[in-house]
């Protein structure tokens, strides 16, 4: 019988593991893709010349130095680790809470609901650490460092200067993150349907639907970007101090930019995406399944083994079944399963074994010592 892969009893309900999965994957994909997002925000500007990311790239580099396209990446990291590690343990956590029958991995609407919901966290970190990044990446910068940058700006705009953008930010981010996660499913249940560890397939899923989501959502990135960095020339046009709320800042686009003006960075936004996604993605897949099989996902649970499947039953040699709640212990002579005692006859049937607690390796381990998989 082929041996069952650790990876699909990945414990759905263990926090930790998903935090530092997912904390990995945002500082890795953020910093890997960080020149091109220092080159996007430029594009972006609604004061720039119409130019093509490979030349506002060089123009940077010869210009300003070869260390400008980094310009801002601590404020990305320092946001991208605990905003990443909310996100995928409170997405994970909620797409499982609001599936009440089936699979959680059929459930596009419980994953776009979670997606929308642990998106809300995120961005109550992320938007901070986003004006900070953008307001050193723009062209002509005063300022020199992060902490610089943070300090003036919270002295001449006030607190609520970090949160100016917020509500734009959410009505980018949860039809993004929306159009993402689902597309990211329904790829990997039609790619990878047994949910292994399949490194190619992650990489893939996470690029499209990052790419597709990344299409849809650029007009609300421009918009965002003018919300962040309040561009003096554009204040000075449109003879404003600043620009608060999404419809003002819509409306600026559009005198400046026409409907074109909305699509500003198009090109840059995709191709940031498409890697960082496929990036995100890879890097959080194989972190959940280094520390599953690691045994470094122990919740702290004791030996507490729960199922996807409340249905669960045990087969013995006569082809009897009993529906089981939990493993309590199993050695290779014989086995207590929801209260029935077993004999070195009766195996688990692997098909019906999907652990989802804190000791599924362990639970794992005994059903293969029992011939089950």
């Amino acid at each position: 019988m082929a041996e069952f892969d650790e990876y699909e009893s990945l414990p759905t309900s263990n926090s930790t593991t998903h935090m530092i999965a997912g904390s990995m994957a945002g500082i890795l994909e953020h910093c890997v893709m960080y020149p091109i997002d220092s080159v996007k925000t430029r594009l972006q500007s609604l004061v720039s010349a119409n130019r093509s990311l490979g030349s506002v790239l060089v123009t940077m580099i010869r210009d300003e130095g070869a260390m400008r396209p980094l310009r801002g990446i601590g404020a990305t990291v320092a946001g991208a680790g605990p905003a990443h590690a909310l996100y995928f343990a409170a997405y994970e956590k909620l797409k499982v809470g609001f599936t009440s029958t089936g699979s959680a991995h059929h459930n596009y609407l419980a994953q776009g609901a979670a997606a929308s919901a642990a998106t809300v966290l995120h961005d109550g970190i992320m938007t901070p650490a986003e004006v900070v990044k953008q307001r050193l990446q723009m062209y002509n910068s005063p300022f020199r460092s992060m902490t610089e940058c943070a300090i003036k700006v919270y002295r001449c705009e006030g607190l609520s200067a970090f949160y100016r953008s917020y509500g734009t930010q959410l009505a980018m981010n949860v039809p993004f993150q929306c159009v993402h996660f689902i597309v990211y499913e329904a790829m990997q249940n039609a790619t990878n349907p047994e949910r292994t560890y399949n490194p190619m397939g992650h990489v893939v899923s996470g690029g499209v639907s990052g790419a597709l989501a990344a299409a849809l959502t650029t007009p609300l990135d421009v918009c965002k970007t003018l919300l962040n960095t309040q561009e003096a020339e554009v204040l000075q046009r449109a003879q404003k101090t600043q620009i608060s709320g999404f419809f003002n800042a819509a409306k600026m686009v559009y005198r400046l930019g026409g409907v074109g003006g909305f699509f500003q960075g198009l090109q840059a936004r995709v191709l940031f995406q498409v890697p960082s996604t496929a990036i995100c993605w890879s890097v959080y897949e194989f972190f959940k399944y280094f520390l599953t099989k690691n045994g470094l996902s122990d919740g702290g649970e004791g030996d507490k083994v729960t199922y996807e499947k409340q249905d669960t039953r045990m087969s013995g040699g006569s082809g009897a079944g009993y529906p089981i709640n939990s493993l309590n212990d199993i050695s290779s002579n014989s086995a207590i399963v929801g209260g029935v005692t077993l004999g070195a006859g009766h195996v688990l049937m692997k098909e019906d074994l999907l652990p989802t607690g804190s000791a599924a390796s362990s639970a794992l381990s005994a059903a293969r010592a029992l011939g089950a998989v």
